[in-house]
């Protein structure tokens, strides 16, 4: 094993005034908002399906999914392509803001529990210019049918 320290990258998303970040690895496509086909019987925050070079992608809507308030796609929504172990997933996210190498030492653990996601997924914490930055682990997130609610408040004491 190498003691070299690799940085890991992080394409950093905005949803509302919060800021998430996903690993590049898990990220495949960063697509401009198209609007979804709906379907039938989906949970809320599901918000249909996307034809992705020929293959129907699913759509989260991750304002929903944390049980944030819902909006609607603005100009700078995008869907963001994530691969997980059941297939393709895409996050429609209020903006993607950049890709930047984050050191491992900037990168805190997770609790066991932040703002009401259980550290299952949660990759970890960073900054980006002073503001906290949640690290998800997006394979867990996306596959996950468990009810999640992203509670701002709760770490601002």
């Amino acid at each position: 094993m190498s003691n070299a320290v690799e940085s890991t990258r992080l394409v950093t998303f905005r949803l509302g005034e919060h800021l998430f970040a996903a690993e590049i690895q898990a990220v495949q496509r960063v697509l401009r908002y198209e609007t979804p086909r709906p379907l039938p019987d989906m949970p809320d925050w599901m918000e249909g399906v996307v034809d992705y070079q020929g293959t129907m992608v699913p759509v989260i809507d991750m304002r929903r999914r944390f049980g944030l308030a819902p909006t609607a796609p603005g100009q700078q929504a995008r869907l963001m392509v994530c691969a997980t172990p059941g297939g393709l997933v895409a996050m429609l996210v209020d903006a993607v803001l950049d890709v930047k190498p984050v050191q491992p030492s900037d990168l805190l653990d997770p609790p066991a529990l932040f703002r009401g996601l259980a550290g299952e997924y949660l990759k970890g914490l960073t900054r980006r210019q002073g503001q906290l930055v949640v690290v998800l682990d997006v394979a867990s997130l996306l596959v996950s049918q468990a009810p999640l609610r992203f509670q701002p408040d709760a770490a601002a004491s």
